[in-house]
């Protein structure tokens, strides 16, 4: 795969739980290589892994997402008790960025490059696309909320307004990129060419859950139908040759809150694999 870099180039970073370990090997085989691009986003765990690669941490995020789960078995319906999540956000978001393996945030308060976190407002439903720099417990408060899935974690709060995981309204945000000025993409996606969700969403659970919100639950219903036509749109760029995707080749076996070690660790190595075949022009 051959490709231009330059600064018109971005990297957009699909979300997907634990699937985001194919991501993680494609973001080490790039730091590796010291390939960087002068504008990233990323959304969900797209976010949580493009931190470690804006600070140049190659190894942090396999770290917390194959290694640190083996150890501590940080998902399970024993956080819903204590924490109201599906996973252990304590875990995850203070005690492995503060101690376990600290992020740099020196080194991403000196960089050029610019990262942007997607998130989804709860009052408006729309995606919020949020840069910090210098702010340690914003950087945190920022991931953590692109990171809170509907239904099985709790509402997060940036700047004291109520947000939940980013890709409820924007899964894979080329459109902003563009916007942005930034029209010769990467994405890397964490489901093979061709995959689609189902298009039919009752919105009786959103309400059940959101009534406080209901821009957030007609986001939360058209949310897979978006996603579609984005794929297709994604689809046709790439074979007109406009962009440049790194997926999985095959439909993967990794669920979102995925516990098996081995198909995770298969799964990073398919990401860096596959990034490695990535040749810069």
């Amino acid at each position: 795969m051959q490709y231009k870099l330059n600064n018109k180039s971005s990297l957009i970073l699909e979300g997907g739980g634990l699937r985001g370990v194919f991501t993680c090997g494609v973001l080490d085989n790039f730091m590796e290589r010291g390939i960087e691009f002068p504008f990233s986003v990323g959304v969900s765990a797209g976010a949580c892994n493009g931190l470690s690669y804006i600070s140049k941490q190659k190894g942090r995020a396999k770290y917390s997402n194959i290694d640190l789960l083996a150890k501590y078995r940080y998902i399970g319906l024993k956080y819903l008790f204590t924490q109201r999540n599906i996973m252990d956000f304590n875990l995850l978001f203070h005690k492995f960025p503060d101690e376990i393996i600290p992020y740099d945030y020196h080194e991403l308060a000196s960089t050029t490059r610019k990262f942007v976190m997607v998130t989804t407002n709860c009052i408006t439903g729309e995606a919020n696309y949020l840069q910090e720099y210098t702010n340690s417990r914003r950087v945190i408060d920022i991931v953590k909320a692109s990171s809170s899935l509907p239904y099985i974690s709790p509402i997060s709060y940036v700047d004291g307004i109520p947000m939940l995981d980013g890709g409820i309204a924007d899964s894979i945000p080329l459109e902003y990129a563009i916007s942005q000025g930034y029209d010769n993409p990467v994405i890397v996606l964490t489901r093979n060419r061709g995959y689609r969700k189902s298009e039919t969403r009752s919105s009786f659970i959103p309400k059940m859950f959101y009534s406080k919100y209901p821009s957030l639950v007609k986001s939360i219903v058209s949310r897979n139908r978006r996603y579609n036509a984005t794929m297709d749109y994604i689809e046709k760029m790439e074979d007109e040759g406009k962009l440049k995707v790194i997926r999985p080749v095959k439909p993967i076996e990794v669920s979102r809150m995925e516990k098996n070690i081995e198909k995770l660790t298969s799964l990073y190595r398919e990401g860096y694999e596959l990034a490695s075949k990535f040749n810069l022009e």
